[in-house]
């Protein structure tokens, strides 16, 4: 019986299971161009694959959401910049609240305006304590969220807003220095705030060599998302997946 994505992330979690998310963006992946993207998911073994940005301009999401569904079988969650980027033909929907921030907009503003599409939508909703932290550079998602990013070397605010996000319900907490950015969020950080939550920990952001990307995992991330560097050279779809796998008996210490 199909119990749900979140079940699936928190068993995997109990398990010590690393999983590994692929981020495909909308306007820069079309749907003519999606196969070897897929092909190359599947072989792998790719857990999850997040569909979204920060700014899209363009009007195939939902089509390309509805062409992964159709030729495998990994879930699809959306990860929404606005309310628009919804469309029923998900898995899920990562139901972001930038607690990192201070816009009352991406707080709760647009997550009241949204409410009625996105129940109607008939979509799993996992509520996601979104962090967004110093990757060195501006990027779309520090511009669009009008918020400054938590200092790269600031850990106890990371820790202290994970926590309260915990504490008011958040199902999941996601730490991303977005994409563009320069630097990847430093495994210390990482641990910091996975040893003091209890909930899933998802990380992305600037991830461009497989060896981070284990790294991470070893630091307590029990979800890499990698994007920009995979849309510059989809054969690290491989090399990504096996580091991030072959870390799974790794536990934090």
């Amino acid at each position: 019986m199909n119990q749900g994505v979140y079940h699936s992330i928190i068993e995997n979690k109990k398990k010590g299971k690393r999983s590994f998310a692929v981020l495909v963006d909308p306007d820069k992946t079309r749907v003519s161009k999606a196969d070897d993207l897929i092909a190359r998911c599947i072989d792998a073994k790719v857990d999850y694959i997040f569909v979204g940005g920060s700014l899209v301009v363009s009007d195939h999401l939902e089509d390309l959401v509805k062409y992964i569904k159709k030729e495998c079988d990994i879930p699809v969650l959306l990860f929404p910049g606005s309310p628009s980027q919804v469309t029923p033909y998900a898995d899920a929907l990562l139901y972001l609240s930038l607690i990192s921030g201070r816009n009352p907009e991406l707080l709760i503003g647009q997550h009241v305006v949204s409410a009625p599409v996105v129940r109607k939508s008939g979509l799993e909703i996992i509520s996601t304590g979104y962090m967004v932290v110093d990757g060195g550079a501006p990027t779309t998602v520090s511009y669009i969220s009008n918020a400054n990013p938590i200092p790269a070397d600031k850990h106890e605010i990371a820790v202290c807003t994970a926590m309260a996000g915990e504490m008011l319900g958040m199902r999941q907490i996601y730490m991303d220095a977005g994409s563009g950015a320069r630097t990847p969020i430093e495994e210390s950080m990482i641990h910091a705030v996975a040893t003091q939550i209890s909930i899933p920990l998802i990380v992305g952001g600037g991830i461009r060599e497989p060896e981070k990307a284990y790294r991470n995992c070893k630091a307590g991330a029990d979800i890499i998302v990698i994007g920009n560097a995979i849309e510059k050279d989809l054969s690290l779809i491989k090399e990504m997946g096996q580091a991030i796998h072959s870390s799974s008996t790794v536990s934090v210490s």
